[in-house]
């Protein structure tokens, strides 16, 4: 299925799966305009008893370290730095290749209401190509975040994430231009010691031989473990799929990883992963820190 072709599905399901809107007299209530219910934009009922939002009482929820995004937002007027290092690995018949990517800095702040969050992200990359290194900036990441709807039985928590980079980057690192994606994240509660999510996107992406713009999908799932209080872990899979690129292949990832919360404000993470096909990484390594100020 090509990526514009999947794209239209992606639009037709996320209109059919929008929150039902009540008429209640002559009232139309929709879930988030509703002054009662701020936490997120839409509701999938009529009610209060999925509000839906951060709780700004209960642990933090991060978006690292798995590569699925968190399904809600922070919360109006809190602030959350997520930040971290990554080594990857990659060695074939000709290259051998070492990068190392810190801070992954992440600040997500939520603005104008509990369902909408600011973000931006800066990076710093060290590349080793058959030992010749290379450092620089990265482009900067600039998205907001719309918590869509709470989950109400089977029906998901989702968000939406319009993104974007802007070409700020080193030589060595940028793209030269802007370019724009979007994210979509939805995400159940299974019971009080599993959860499980999963992530569609589509961004703009340049291939790195030849330069030119290519669409490139990218999907993701996840499944979340509450081991014990403080103590969490996850496994999951993600894959980039390019559309009409020149030589950019298909790239399936599997990784997993543990958190553990030093309080309900303060998260460290560690996770790896392995690469499952030729195109992509052999593996990667990392560790993080998130803090929330509220």
């Amino acid at each position: 299925m090509s990526a514009n072709r999947f794209a239209t599905v992606l639009s037709v399901t996320l209109l059919a799966t929008l929150p039902v809107c009540v008429l209640r007299g002559e009232e139309l209530w929709v879930g988030g305009c509703n002054a009662d219910s701020p936490g997120t934009l839409f509701q999938w009922s009529y009610g209060n008893s999925f509000s839906g939002g951060p709780d700004l009482n209960a642990p933090l929820v991060t978006d690292r370290p798995d590569f699925t995004e968190a399904s809600s937002t922070v919360g109006r007027r809190v602030a959350q730095i997520e930040f971290g290092y990554t080594y990857i690995y990659d060695h074939d018949r000709v290259t051998q290749t070492v990068n190392h990517s810190t801070p992954e800095m992440l600040l997500r702040y939520g603005i104008l209401a509990d369902w909408l969050e600011f973000r931006i992200a800066g990076n710093y990359a060290n590349e080793g190509l058959n030992g010749v290194g290379t450092s620089g900036a990265e482009d900067l990441y600039l998205a907001f975040k719309i918590g869509l709807t709470p989950q109400e039985g089977h029906l998901p928590e989702m968000a939406l994430i319009p993104q974007m980079t802007a070409p700020t980057g080193h030589s060595a690192f940028t793209a030269d231009e802007v370019l724009p994606g979007v994210n979509w994240i939805y995400a159940w509660e299974i019971n009080g010691f599993i959860s499980t999510a999963g992530s569609t996107q589509f961004n703009r992406a340049i291939d790195e031989a030849t330069g030119s713009s290519y669409t490139e999908w990218a999907q993701s799932w996840t499944i979340a473990y509450s081991l014990v209080d403080k103590l969490g872990a996850y496994t999951e899979w993600f894959a980039f799929f390019p559309d009409s690129a020149d030589t950019a292949k298909p790239q399936h990832y599997f990784n997993g990883g543990f958190t553990y919360l030093l309080c309900n404000d303060v998260q460290w993470d560690i996770r790896a992963g392995v690469g499952l096909n030729d195109a992509a990484d052999d593996y990667f390594v990392g560790t993080g820190f998130s803090v929330r100020f509220h």
